[in-house]
């Protein structure tokens, strides 16, 4: 029996674009002039160092060689500027750059310049399973605090309150089988009493590896449109858990 949900936000929840169009292009914009902030904002100056020792151990070669080409032995602000504009550039991911980037989010969904668009069947369906007390949480490559933000600037206004659990990259990649296993057990259920949704074949395969239920979200627009073997919902409300639970009961 499902208990628990756990969304991807991009091509699940929320359109692919809004990130890549949207959210990508301003964190770029405003990185270097947030950067420069680190000498008055210990948070950014711990982010920089953070970033410096994942440089040091980007096996890279641009990234070696913007190192070696570094004017310090320690890279200057300018110098960590360049390689995480080089990160964005080659869309790398990054825990530190990440979390710059949900910081800056966070200043432009303060200001109104931002604002997030969920597709409209997401609320209600979230509405509907909490109603079935089924537990909702989110998996993100996107640091904690950019899901929360999404999420509490949306067209529909603050739905934070709809999820109990956040995870991000921090729990671990989200290819990888382990995390989902991590997952489960911060939910603190059996890997088969939670389902993941994610637009990615390849995060299905990962969840169901760790023996969670998996559901491809197969939206308009989405650059994943074969969904690997996984049952396909093209928007929340297609999801049967009736039918995902009868599986077990006809497999077993």
């Amino acid at each position: 029996m499902i208990q628990a949900i756990v969304l991807d936000i991009e091509g699940t929840t929320c359109p692919v674009d809004f990130v890549s169009k949207t959210l990508f292009p301003f964190a770029q914009k405003h990185l270097n002039s947030a950067l420069m902030r680190r000498d008055h904002d210990p948070e950014i100056d711990a982010l920089v160092q953070e970033a410096i020792n994942e440089w040091e151990l980007d096996p890279d070669p641009v990234s070696q060689a913007m190192l070696m080409q570094a004017q310090q032995a320690t890279p200057s602000t300018r110098d960590v500027g360049d390689y995480l504009q080089h990160l964005i550039q080659a869309d790398r991911k990054s825990t530190a750059l990440k979390e710059l980037q949900g910081i800056i989010w966070k200043q432009g969904y303060l200001s109104g310049e931002i604002q997030s668009p969920l597709f409209p069947d997401v609320c209600p369906q979230l509405d509907n399973w909490r109603r079935k007390e089924i537990a909702l949480a989110v998996y993100s490559s996107g640091s904690i605090q950019a899901q929360k933000l999404l999420y509490a600037h949306s067209n529909e206004g603050d739905i934070t309150g709809r999820f109990c659990q956040w995870f991000d990259t921090r729990t671990g990649p989200k290819l990888a089988d382990q995390s989902y296993t991590i997952i489960a057990q911060k939910l603190e259920l059996h890997p088969n009493q939670v389902l993941f949704v994610s637009d990615h074949p390849g995060e299905c395969d990962a969840a169901r590896q760790a023996g969670m239920k998996s559901m491809f979200c197969l939206r308009e627009g989405n650059p994943h449109q074969d969904p690997g073997g996984h049952d396909v919902a093209q928007k929340l409300s297609d999801i049967d858990l009736h039918k995902i639970s009868q599986s077990d009961i006809s497999s077993s």
